[in-house]
């Protein structure tokens, strides 16, 4: 029973992420001609895919490292297993993109929309599956996605937009989840964490100078040797966080006791 009600669970996120982000065009390119682009490419002359649709096309183990995707179309694109080390996908839409197995270390993604990502072939999320971003750039991206015991170690999410949407929650709260994940060094500077899941995440080092993390869910995470300088943190969930070395204490607005 208990199975059979996760299901339905992820069945109406699903289906509330689907209503809530609005479907792209058909692709601009097929398979086959993507396939060709990227082959063509060479050092110094890497792929150009900006501004290109490629939406639902299935792209998985594909090499896009070093191409330009900056506001490409990958609304829910099979990217598994995609290699996009040091591609440029600034601005880009990756709503509902399956990403299982992708490699994201230091791309650019600010600016992107990453919302509803496909990140597990089941209910929950496995590392053995997880997509990683060390190093990835998201500064000012909106993100509402599953990204739970990942690899984001170094990630800028600098300005980036995590909040979950209040006006759209009719089927339940549907936020960001980075419980467990590695954020070491992550820099949030300036982003809006509202409600996030940030369960036993290490944040050590983390920057989140003036980071909005108000009903934010911190219960356990390692926040030692983080900057919480401005942080906003009313109504957020602190049990049992380890706060050593952690910097701004002082100034954190809504911390209680």
């Amino acid at each position: 029973m208990s199975r059979l009600v996760a299901l339905l669970s992820t069945a109406a996120v699903t289906a509330a992420l689907l209503a809530a982000v609005p479907a792209a065009q058909a692709a601009d390119l097929t398979v086959a001609e993507v396939r060709t682009l990227l082959a063509e490419a060479g050092p110094g002359r890497p792929a150009n895919l900006s501004g290109k649709s490629l939406e639902n096309l299935d792209l998985s183990r594909f090499d896009f490292r070093g191409a330009n995707l900056a506001g490409a179309d990958l609304y829910g694109a099979k990217l598994d297993g995609a290699d996009f080390t040091g591609a440029t996908l600034a601005g880009a839409n990756l709503n509902l993109a399956w990403v299982m197995r992708a490699n994201f270390t230091n791309a650019d993604l600010s600016n992107a929309s990453v919302q509803g990502l496909v990140t597990s072939s089941g209910l929950e999320t496995s590392p053995a599956e997880g997509p990683r971003f060390p190093g990835a750039n998201f500064a000012g991206a909106r993100i509402v996605a599953r990204l739970a015991r990942f690899d984001l170690h170094g990630a800028n999410f600098a300005g980036a937009r995590m909040a979950a949407d209040m006006k759209n929650q009719s089927m339940g709260l549907i936020r960001t989840d980075l419980s467990s994940a590695n954020l070491t060094g992550a820099n949030f500077a300036g982003a809006d964490l509202g409600r996030a899941l940030l369960r036993f995440a290490d944040l050590t080092g983390a920057n989140l100078t003036g980071a909005s993390l108000a009903g934010a869910d911190l219960a356990g995470a390692d926040l030692s040797g983080a900057d919480l300088t401005g942080a906003d943190v009313t109504g957020a969930d602190l049990e049992h966080v380890r706060l050593n070395g952690t910097k701004g204490m002082e100034t954190v607005k809504g911390r209680k006791g």
